[in-house]
């Protein structure tokens, strides 16, 4: 079944290189439908854990096809004693014993995040039944950061009835980051629009003045998170302090930022804070009626994504094929 503009040419892209996804969360029901459309759209090569029998009991009794798929109990797995092994070397410095590590690679989640680690699989996408907490903890403990990325955060991407695409971050996790996990959202959200869209970020720092219209500490920290941004990232078009009119009209860009690199085209919102960032998505959701499709977890080494634990089962498929993507990008 084709889906619209951008998730549509997101499913080609995964299609024509899928990789291979683990859903640590076989025992839902949600998670084993979602995997039957992902294998027959082949969208992604899957692992799912759980107990392979009562997986296939079920899958049978809800017409599923779980066939292509590798079926994985992290209780009984081969890799469960290296795992645990390394998880005890991961987190031994935090008072972690051999026994506390032997009963954490039980829990498909971390056991998950380590097929990622180990290269065993190229992500993992759970949040169905475990908190966005328990997912990101996994994902951060075993996975780890990307070098240079200081936070975790998530992007929304936000797709207008016109089929504009826009960037907006962070929207789900970071409540008050600093200048410093500021500047890395930003990069990391940069990167996320450029995999998923094939565009060139063009990159706002957002706040309530333009270049100096307004003094205030929280400008301060917007200010001190671009500079950092142009560090990290001399090619990348970035700006700021900027507010969202002179980051998106071209011809307030020309009064109140002439000369800005941005020069009101912006396609990447970055909000100070996570008030803002929530509060903007979903008024831009409800009154442009836009698609908002995320949160997407950004940060990571290797992507390991959150769900809501009130998804559907296409959001499953959708955020598996994004994983993909992400994946393939390097």
């Amino acid at each position: 079944m084709e889906k619209p503009g951008i998730m549509q040419r997101i499913c080609d892209k995964a299609k024509a290189n899928p990789k291979k996804v683990v859903l640590p969360e076989g025992s839902e029901e949600r998670t084993l439908r979602a995997a039957d459309i992902i294998l027959k759209e082949k969208l992604a090569k899957l692992i799912i854990l759980g107990d392979p029998e009562t997986m296939e009991r079920q899958a049978e009794a809800w017409n599923l096809d779980l066939n292509g798929a590798q079926l994985m109990n992290p209780k009984t797995s081969k890799f469960s004693a290296d795992f645990t092994q390394e998880y005890y070397r991961l987190r031994s410095h935090k008072g972690i014993t051999m026994e506390q590590a032997r009963e954490t690679m039980k829990h498909p989640l971390f056991f998950g995040a380590m097929l990622v680690k180990w290269g065993l699989a190229d992500g993992s996408v759970a949040g169905a039944v475990n908190t966005t907490g328990d997912v990101l903890r996994a994902g951060i403990q075993i996975i780890g950061l990307k070098p240079g990325i200081k936070i975790v955060s998530s992007s929304f991407m936000m797709v207008l009835p016109s089929g504009k695409i826009y960037m907006y971050s962070d929207g789900a996790v970071v409540p008050e980051p600093d200048a410093e996990q500021l500047a890395s959202i930003a990069v990391s959200a940069s990167e996320t629009h450029r995999a998923l869209t094939g565009e060139e970020p063009i990159v706002a720092m957002l706040s309530f003045s333009t270049k100096g219209s307004a003094e205030h500490h929280t400008i301060d920290k917007v200010r001190q998170a671009t500079e950092r941004v142009r560090k990290m990232r001399p090619e990348l078009k970035v700006d700021g302090e900027l507010q969202v009119d002179a980051a998106i009209v071209p011809a307030i860009a020309d009064k109140k930022a002439p000369g800005s690199p941005v020069q009101g085209s912006a396609n990447v919102f970055i909000f100070p804070d996570l008030n803002a960032g929530n509060i903007a998505y979903k008024i831009t959701q409800r009154l442009a009626n836009a698609r908002a499709i995320g949160p997407i977890v950004q940060g990571l080494a290797k992507p390991s994504f959150d769900l809501s634990r009130g998804c559907s089962v296409d959001d499953i498929v959708d955020v598996t094929t994004v994983n993909v993507v992400i994946s393939a990008s390097g």
